[in-house]
């Protein structure tokens, strides 16, 4: 059986939504290939999941090579890439429904890389044989929509009180007080802040910032103007803006357009 890529030069990505079953709980997938000169990516925040299924040469992750994985939410910079070629399946997951699939707690997977077998067993190697089999992203999708819903254990349910400020904290992109939501759900602070981190693995205060630039680097991308993404963020001043996004992409707002993607050296 031939490669279940075609020999195409650049990056060709498909985005699916996922089915019936796992809305909720997968939020999108992408199925992609890559074939360049090698390239190191500096990778905005994203507040969720993210489950890899490689179906090519390794990729490298912060200097080290990785195969397959899974990682959770991450409050430093994160620089991907690849030597030349890279392809594989990806899944991004709810930051409290991922359990349902993976079987731990989210808290578990913050600012870690887990290599997929060590934390599917051998069901990631039946996923990845049956992904590279598939001869067409969409075949790919469906099969990997197929294994992954046999996968579904029952809800662990998350405190509504948790659901409620990270909600609160998407829907105000960040800008809301931890004292206001610890008022809203009745908590102290402390305890807000204790139960939030067991279940998503990181503090409300952190997790506010994360979804701050995350929002600031979509706009950022999008060619907005810097003063306009700033304010619509909720900073303060120009300064503290670039000290959020720097600290958690690796690199000023001005630079980001520009070294997001940058050729490896030699």
């Amino acid at each position: 059986m031939g490669p279940p890529y075609a020999a195409c030069v650049g990056l060709v990505i498909e985005e699916f939504a996922p089915a019936p079953v796992l809305r909720g709980i997968v939020d999108r997938a992408a199925d992609y290939h890559e074939r360049s000169r090698p390239v190191r990516r500096l990778e905005s925040p994203f507040v969720g999941v993210v489950l890899i299924v490689s179906l090519g040469p390794d990729m490298e992750i912060d200097g080290r090579p990785t195969g397959s994985f899974v990682a959770g939410l991450w409050d430093r910079p994160t620089m991907t890439g690849h030597f030349g070629e890279q392809a594989g399946y990806q899944l991004y997951l709810d930051v409290l429904r991922a359990r349902r699939l993976l079987g731990v707690p989210t808290a578990e997977l913050a600012n870690r890389l887990v290599a997929l077998d060590e934390l599917l067993g051998s069901f990631a190697g039946e996923l990845t044989e049956r992904l590279a089999a598939a001869d067409h992203a969409r075949t790919r999708h469906a099969v990997a929509q197929r294994l992954l819903a046999r996968r579904l254990r029952d809800d662990h349910a998350t405190p509504p009180e948790v659901a409620h400020v990270l909600t609160r904290l998407r829907a105000t992109r960040g800008a809301v007080r931890v004292e206001t939501l610890a008022r809203e759900v009745g908590w102290s602070r402390r305890h807000l802040g204790a139960r939030f981190r067991e279940a998503v693995g990181l503090a409300p205060k952190a997790v506010a910032r994360l979804v701050r630039v995350e929002d600031a680097a979509r706009r950022v991308r999008d060619g907005e103007p810097l003063a306009e993404v700033a304010y619509a963020a909720g900073y303060a001043d120009q300064p503290h803006f670039n000290r959020d996004f720097r600290e958690l992409v690796g690199c000023t707002p001005t630079e980001f357009p520009f070294v997001q993607d940058s050729l490896a050296a030699a």
